[in-house]
């Protein structure tokens, strides 16, 4: 999977360079078998579950500020997400020049209205999240996006100070559902090569 993040990047052709944060040596070999560099090893406080997407933005950057020339805006890509493409990666580059905005990045939308969820409560029931939808209509109800986990373009100034992804200060990149899943999960892993099966059947893929 970080190869192909890695290519998505190489291809996209927006980029001086292509840098791997990682504390794995092994994962530091792939990369650089794949054509990315691995400057430096990530510290162990940003190499655990709890780590936080933006602090591992702002070593590297604060990395390159002492060891290098400093960049003008970075893309953060996830190694877990197996369909970003390269146009994608340079079409919210644009964007984000655009709009001028400090983020740009991916998100799609819910397959379902999220003010008709529920949720299961003990003795195996259920209620509602909002029960004042409960007779909305689905197509009456605002349409909700999240994050599609793939990448972040972003000013060096805005990583470097930690500025909330998630506001007014990021555009978002609209991303069709059927290009988005994340992998944190077997199941996700499932689902994902059933997904690759249909779009390179589709020709989505090569």
């Amino acid at each position: 999977m970080i190869a192909h993040s890695i290519e998505a990047a190489l291809q996209s052709g927006c980029f001086d360079k292509v840098i791997v944060s990682t504390d794995d040596e092994e994962i530091a070999e792939v990369a650089k078998a794949y054509g990315a560099e691995v400057p430096f090893m990530r510290p162990a406080e940003l190499a655990n579950d709890y780590a936080g997407t933006l602090p591992v933005i702002k070593h590297a950057v604060e990395w390159f500020e002492e060891h290098s020339t400093r960049p003008g805006h970075i893309c953060c890509l996830y190694a877990t997400a197996p369909f970003v493409q390269p146009q994608a990666i340079r079409q919210a580059y644009e964007q984000l020049q655009k709009t001028q905005a400090d983020y740009c990045f991916s998100v799609t939308s819910f397959a379902f209205p999220i003010q008709r969820a529920i949720k299961i409560i003990d003795q195996q029931r259920v209620e509602m999240f909002y029960p004042e939808h409960i007779n909305t209509r689905s197509q009456d109800l605002e349409e909700a996006y999240h994050d599609a986990g793939q990448f972040y373009w972003g000013t060096v100034d805005a990583f470097r100070k930690m500025t909330p992804l998630f506001s007014p200060s990021a555009s978002p990149f609209v991303l069709p559902r059927y290009l988005v899943q994340d992998i944190d999960t077997p199941e996700d892993w499932i689902r994902a090569e059933l997904m690759y099966q249909v779009l390179r059947q589709s020709g989505t893929f090569a």
